[in-house]
């Protein structure tokens, strides 16, 4: 069945982090860090990280000092790479319903295809890198923030 875009706590997640992992370039950042600035459960954080480790998003260090650090350049990642990562592609949808039963008229009018047009250009449109100055600053024991 066909939704409306939707953005799950998980995708939310990757989205936040990927801007945070943006705003801290070359920097390895703890899952732990992360998870204080998001205010989240570090091991939701955790399985979300390794899908975008598993994408070739992120890159993750095992051990003392280990983390996770951008894999590409922010200003190269979109929002939907990341929104994609984690929810599979973002279909267009034209119905709600499995088959079409408004006879060609649909009661959402074309409500359904004007918002995942405008939803999908900007995730299209919009990098990791456009919003990193949120997160500047924002870290714990971040040095180069200081």
């Amino acid at each position: 069945m066909s939704t409306l875009v939707k953005i799950s706590e998980a995708a939310s997640l990757a989205l936040h982090t990927g801007v945070y992992l943006a705003a801290h370039p070359g920097r390895t950042v703890s899952v732990h860090e992360v998870a204080q600035v998001l205010d989240c459960s570090e091991n939701h954080l955790s399985k979300v990280l390794q899908r975008l480790v598993r994408t070739g998003l992120v890159r993750s260090t095992r051990g003392p000092g280990g983390g996770f650090v951008m894999a590409k350049k922010p200003e190269e990642v979109s929002l939907l790479a990341v929104y994609e990562a984690i929810e599979g592609v973002l279909e267009d949808a034209s119905c709600l319903l499995p088959q079409p039963v408004c006879g060609g008229d649909c009661i959402l009018g074309g409500l359904l295809a004007e918002v995942n047009a405008k939803a999908r250009h900007y995730l299209t449109t919009k990098t990791l890198a456009d919003f990193a100055a949120q997160f500047k600053g924002d870290c714990h024991d971040c040095k180069s923030c200081k």
